[in-house]
């Protein structure tokens, strides 16, 4: 094992590191540098420079995984922090109230330019896909969608 002098003792390296990365973990991530500098084979010109710089960027690693992983230090119990990705229950409301209204809509639509229209949005089809299987032109096609899309663009808005 090498042995080299720091100037300073390692109370003061360690604040230093604290006041960098603020976090409580300063002395591990002290500690965690001086085995770097330990291990390394290389000459370190500057270990003082090099343990700030290796303990500094071991508090950014650690920070960038905890916000990855998302876990949360309670009592010394590491608890996954379990995000609800479900709506709320009023953002539900409003959104079966917003369905129904579009239903509304689009039952106002002609028979014919609703057929097109749900050809469209909601199997996927391509215009000339819908003018082919109907046998209209694929101008005719757009002209549809347009409408309805016009209809219920105003249809949404005045709700």
């Amino acid at each position: 094992m090498r042995e080299f002098e720091l100037e300073g003792s390692w109370t003061k390296l360690r604040d230093q590191i604290a006041r960098m990365t603020r976090r409580d973990d300063a002395e591990d991530l002290l500690h965690d540098a001086w085995i770097g500098v330990e291990k390394c084979e290389t000459a370190v010109k500057n270990p003082k420079g090099f343990l700030i710089r290796a303990a500094t960027n071991f508090g950014i690693d650690a920070y960038r995984r905890e916000q990855r992983t998302a876990t949360e230090t309670i009592a010394g119990v590491t608890q996954e922090i379990i995000a609800d990705r479900t709506p709320l229950q009023d953002e539900v409301l409003i959104a079966r109230e917003r369905l129904d209204r579009l239903r509304a809509g689009i039952a106002l639509l002609s028979p014919r330019t609703q057929e097109i229209f749900l050809k469209h949005r909601l199997d996927g089809l391509k215009y000339r896909e819908i003018a082919k299987e109907l046998g209209i032109s694929q101008s005719a096609v757009e002209k549809h969608v347009a409408r309805a899309m016009n209809h219920l663009i105003q249809w949404m808005e005045n709700w």
